[in-house]
This record gives structure tokens, sequence and C-alpha cells, in this order.
């Protein structure tokens, strides 16, 4: 019994790397560009297998025109077979989707379902689409309270969209105390470019700072670079 216990773990260890070879396979050619190689590996695991990490990525090739033909529509069927397995890279694509109306008709209940998924998934596309969502009313009912800590969870994780609106906010003190140093840090985080976003939100951001610092002390300045400095972004989840 024993024997046949060790010979059946042996067994299923050697199969394991070849399950896994593929999806990982395909992942690393995605990485590194070489998407027909990609669309190779996943596509029978998006297909066959109904592997939720290789449709989330199919979806994306699809929505991106990369090793696929640009396809809106294809990008949002995919993302959904990968969301409705509990993919939260996968709902936050297709949270986004739906609010802008981009593979179908726009539709703000369903972008806030999805949202909400990757969200409570830690994925912080969606955590931070929730939150405009719930600072515009939009799906959701007008929460600033609400949008702040999405933006605080999203921020966290490093996007700098986040990071932007959470600085407004505290400038402003909606949903959050008025901070007009946490407001300065904010956006001096937002203000480096990480190459997610296009230029203009990291030049947005770039005003708002050095606006902010037209109106506030140079001790209040300081707290904040100093506060910017000290910042550190948690590990990203959910991704």
């Amino acid at each position: 019994m024993r024997l046949s216990i060790s010979l059946s773990l042996l067994l299923l260890a050697a199969a394991l790397p070849a399950m896994a070879g593929p999806l990982e396979d395909g992942i690393a050619a995605y990485n590194a560009r070489n998407f027909d190689k990609a669309v190779e590996l996943l596509m029978p695991l998006a297909e066959k297998d109904g592997n939720a990490q290789a449709q989330e990525t199919i979806g994306n090739m699809y929505h991106r025109g990369k090793g696929l033909p640009r396809d809106a529509s294809k990008a949002a069927e995919w993302y959904k077979k990968a969301a409705e397995q509990g993919d939260a890279a996968a709902a936050a694509r297709l949270g986004s989707m739906y609010w802008i109306g981009e593979g179908g008709p726009r539709d703000p209940n369903q972008a806030a379902k999805w949202y909400a998924l990757g969200a409570s998934r830690g994925n912080a596309l969606a955590q931070v689409g929730l939150g405009f969502m719930s600072m515009e009313g939009s799906g959701t009912p007008v929460d600033f309270n609400a949008a702040a800590g999405w933006f605080n969870k999203s921020a966290e994780q490093g996007d700098a969209s986040a990071m932007l609106a959470l600085g407004t906010l505290f400038e402003l003190g909606k949903g959050v105390p008025k901070d007009v140093v946490q407001a300065y840090k904010w956006y001096s985080l937002a203000a480096v470019d990480d190459g997610e976003y296009e230029q203009e939100l990291f030049d947005r951001a770039k005003r708002s700072r050095d606006e902010l610092a037209k109106k506030i002390s140079r001790a209040q300045v300081e707290e904040g670079e100093r506060e910017a400095r000290r910042w550190k972004p948690v590990k990203r989840s959910g991704s």
C-alpha cells in the first residue's frame, strides 16, 4: 500500500510540469512579445481546457491586436469566460469595457459588477475603476467615502491614476479629511511615469502638484516630499 502511494505521488509529480508547461511557456512568450508563439500555446488551453489565465491573455491579445486581429467583441467574450471563473484581471478589463461601451453597449451596472469582483480580489485596475464609479454615481450610488477607500487600495499598489484621484480628494476634503500634505504626497507619486498610462496623466499630476505647492507653505511641501520618499508600494495582487 505504501509503495503504491509513493508510486502515485511520483507519477503525479512527473505529470505536473507537463500540465503546467504550456501555460507557463505561453505566458513567457507573451511577456517576451512573441505573440504568435503565445497564441499557439495558449489558445488550446483557453478553448479546450477552459484555463482562466489563458483565456484572459487571449482576450488581451484580441483587445490589443497583438498576435490576433484587434477585435473588442472577441476580447470581451474571452474576458468574460475568464472573469466567470473568478479571474481578477479579466474582471477588471471586462468592467472597463462595459464602462466605456467597448466591444458592446455601455452598461454601468455590468461595469460595476465586474469591477467589484476584480476589486474584491485585489486588482488595482478594478479598484480604481470602482472608485471612479463610486465618485460619479455611475452604476453605483455616489459615495466619496467608498471612492476614497478604493482609490487608496489601488494607490497603495502603485496605480498612478488612483494616486492622482486620491490626491484630489485629499486636496478637496472629499471622502477624506482635507490634508494638503497627503495631497502633495499623492500628486508627487502620481507624477512618476511608470509607463502604464498615457503621458497626459503624469503631466496632469505634475501640474496638480505644482499648483498646490503655490497655495501651501514651504514646510507643508517639504513634509509632502518626505512622505512621498517614505512611501513603499504593497505587493500587487489580483493582476
